[in-house]
């Protein structure tokens, strides 16, 4: 009787125990929140952050690949050179690389993703970049050859953004819903407005170093609600999520909080083609009405520096420019009237879905109230925002925004005559040549600084902060990124401990 308790004691301990393998095990999938819905996955034609956040270095891939602390590696791209004068680079690609479509990836697909992004018809974000190519050389698979207009410093950088991504030819016209990259991830469902999955790619040339198996990617706007899916467990990590609640998480075991600066720049946005907007007058007297510190604090928790012009701390040539059109309300309104403005001024205010732009827009709309300008929210969504607002060739149907332009080197889309602030001069133009045809650090950094100044007395934009990033991860989840030097989630160096 005794033996046979024993036995049966011995079977009920072993049935109770996890099994070697089970204990081993690591949990090979991840659920990752973002904030906003891309409106399509081809980064190559449309401006929305949020693509790039879900596509760059997963399903697409560009030559280069940009690293956390801003540095440049290569990625489909083995290796380059530039010429002394930085006009002419050479690309050596790497070899044996496939699309995940089967088709081999080789120089004639970057000459013509290169030059799909230059044509006239083409929607990129960067296309003036491409359209400064002035050739676009493929003497053999393995090598491409840019010759361009003026020198480029930063083509390295410029080329590991979303709208480099490297396209196969015949899948390019649907790539907006069916994309095919090079990339170690595939699309694997997409239910709109709900949620996307990625599964990974067994074909992937370098398959075994990628530990997740399946991303899945759920769209939360609402701030609370946001809050609620970590705490809950339903999302592992929430990158660049509500700057509320964020201190409560920084007091909690179960998650890491990395906040991260960025070369992003909020600001409002105004449209200049629009009177009386295109009186400089009246764009001081706006950015004298605004008090940053205040908003900063009320849009976004704090989590910013303030600007003064469309550049940001800690980049080459950046000098403080915030005391040009510093918090002066009774001057704005002696700008109002010596413009001629009779007061109450209306103007629209549209704000797109991120809670810095909506919560921002309600503070900013009761600052210009104080010196006489009324302005009338319309809250709309990103499809809307991009389509009305920043849609290159117009309708460029608004007064008032805010946004946050998240791209390191955007300061050539000043120089471009259908950019959505309607800006227009020729000595910035000038100068911005000047900039880049000038190959020494030293001189390009004067003639930046020379360029935030210039931006901030022609009062361009109402130009607000730096944002500074939070991100909040299940703390045994690791390789998820803490600085933001562009918006993009590189799954492949994410795992569990």
């Amino acid at each position: 009787m005794l033996k046979k308790l024993t036995i049966v004691a011995f079977a009920a301990a072993l049935a109770a125990a996890p099994l070697p393998v089970l204990a081993q095990s690591k949990k090979d999938s991840v659920v990752m929140g973002m904030t906003l819905e891309p409106p399509g996955l081809d980064p190559t034609n449309a401006a929305a952050a949020a693509i790039a956040e879900v596509t760059l270095y997963n399903i697409y891939e560009t030559l280069t690949k940009i690293n956390e602390d801003g540095s440049v590696s290569p990625l489909l791209a083995e290796s380059w050179t530039a010429s002394p004068d930085l006009k002419t680079y050479t690309f050596k690609l790497r070899k044996g690389v496939k699309f995940q479509n089967g088709e081999a990836f080789d120089s004639a697909a970057v000459k013509f993703s290169y030059e799909r992004n230059a044509a006239a018809n083409s929607t990129n974000k960067d296309k003036s970049l491409f359209q400064a190519f002035e050739k676009v050389d493929a003497p053999d698979a393995d090598t491409i050859v840019l010759t361009l207009k003026y020198p480029e410093p930063n083509l390295p950088f410029l080329l590991g953004q979303a709208s480099g991504s490297i396209v196969e030819p015949k899948s390019a016209p649907t790539n907006v819903t069916q994309p095919v990259g090079t990339g170690p991830y595939q699309l694997g469902a997409w239910v709109k407005g709900s949620s996307l999955t990625l599964n990974k790619w067994p074909d992937y040339r370098n398959a075994s170093a990628i530990k997740l198996s399946k991303v899945t990617i759920r769209f939360i706007g609402d701030p609370a609600a946001q809050i609620a899916a970590l705490l809950s467990g339903d999302v592992d990590a929430f990158p660049r999520v509500t700057t509320r609640g964020v201190a409560q998480f920084k007091n909690d075991p179960r998650f890491t909080v990395l906040v991260g600066g960025s070369k992003a720049k909020t600001i409002v946005a105004i449209n200049e083609k629009k009177k009386p907007l295109d009186d400089v007058r009246v764009r001081r007297a706006i950015l004298a009405a605004i008090d940053r510190k205040a908003l900063i604090d009320g849009a976004v928790e704090g989590f910013g520096t303030p600007i003064g012009s469309f550049y940001t701390p800690g980049s080459l040539g950046y000098v403080d420019t915030t005391g040009i059109n510093p918090y002066d309300p009774e001057k704005a309104k002696k700008l109002l009237t010596e413009a001629g403005v009779t007061t109450p001024l209306e103007i629209s205010l549209k704000l797109p879905p991120p809670p810095y732009a909506r919560q921002g827009g309600e503070i900013l709309a009761a600052q210009l109230a104080k010196v006489g300008i009324t302005a009338k929210i319309e809250n709309v969504e990103w499809a809307q925002w991009l389509s009305q607002v920043f849609a290159p060739n117009g309708p460029h149907n608004y007064d008032l925004t805010i946004v946050s332009h998240v791209e390191p080197f955007d300061l050539v889309k000043l120089t471009e005559p259908d950019y959505y602030l309607g800006y227009n001069n020729e000595a910035f133009n000038a100068l911005y040549k000047q900039i880049v045809s000038t190959p020494d650090e030293a001189g390009r950094a004067k003639l930046l600084g020379d360029a935030q100044k210039m931006l901030a007395t022609d009062a361009v934009a109402g130009f607000l902060f730096q944002p500074q990033w939070p991100t909040v991860i299940n703390k045994k989840l690791k390789g998820v990124w803490k600085e933001v030097p562009q918006f993009e989630n590189d799954f492949s160096a994410w795992s569990w401990e």
